[in-house]
């Protein structure tokens, strides 16, 4: 059985390792309807309760797969969604860097944060999120009135908890002085580890859970990523491209080797030390 974890201070109960949902739209290579329904209601038969989305995940598909999916065991599973990065047509945002070598459109005005809600509810076929993230903060809103009209969804019952996403210390403790914030996700992994320099201390001292997003490198640790198909998502990381990629490889031996050492995989390796 996944050991539990809970998010926030006093907060929900959920597998301290979830499934992030975004590989079933075939970002890191070829995937289909058929696996991906098996893959999600194998997570929850091990155990796993925390199922991870955004709408924006293949253009809403995403959330109507896992919809789909986990239809007749919605109480199975905690079902955390994003929401903030623009994808329809006639929907505007603000521009924000991504450091992948491109930006993304981001709004987080009240109005969008209530047409995104919404939206989500109907492709999830749920009348409740148990988890809702910011998925990134828009520059041009401040964040205490997205987490504001975030905060009334929880009011309406809509939502059980709110999260961010791809945000600073700072930012964090704006967040959640206009209401409780559960979970903060942000990159962290073995190659990954900024977070623990003024993040981590902030969300420790908030009691706020950090939920770590590429736990493995986006595969990199896995130890089993050679080369990517020339539509992979992941050459777009700058961890992947060019020399970087080669550098990494020798960098992370000694990592392999551990992992042999103790007869265990390198993502098994990865994830404990995360867990730890």
């Amino acid at each position: 059985m996944i050991p539990q974890r809970t998010l926030g201070k006093a907060g929900p109960t959920v597998s301290a390792i979830g499934y992030g949902a975004m590989g079933l739209e075939g970002y890191y290579g070829a995937a289909d309807e058929t696996n991906a329904v098996a893959v999600l209601n194998h997570v929850l038969d091990a155990g796993g309760t925390f199922i991870d989305t955004a709408d924006a995940y293949g253009n809403g598909h995403n959330e109507t797969l896992i919809g789909s999916a986990l239809a007749e065991r919605r109480q199975d599973a905690f079902i955390a969604t994003k929401f903030g990065i623009v994808f329809e047509e006639g929907q505007s945002g603000t521009d924000v860097p991504t450091g992948w070598g491109f930006s993304l459109p981001i709004n987080g005005t009240p109005a969008y944060v209530q047409h995104c809600l919404e939206n989500s509810l109907n492709r999830l076929g749920t009348d409740y999120l148990d988890l809702w993230y910011l998925h990134y903060p828009d520059p041009a809103t401040p964040i205490e009135e997205t987490v504001g009209a975030m905060a009334a969804a929880v009011k309406q019952g809509q939502v059980r908890h709110l999260g961010l996403s791809n945000v600073t210390a700072e930012q964090v403790r704006q967040a959640h002085s206009v209401h409780p914030i559960a979970a903060v996700q942000f990159e962290y992994s073995l190659w990954r580890r900024e977070v623990e320099t003024e993040l981590l201390p902030t969300l420790r001292e908030l009691s706020i859970a950090l939920v770590p997003w590429s736990p493995l490198g986006s595969g990199f640790l896995t130890g089993t990523v050679n080369n990517l198909a020339a539509d992979d998502f992941r050459n777009n990381n700058p961890r992947y491209q060019d020399q970087n990629f080669a550098t990494n490889k020798e960098r992370f031996a000694p990592l392999l080797s551990i992992a042999e050492e103790l007869a265990i995989t390198p993502a098994q390796l990865s994830l404990a030390w995360l867990l730890h």
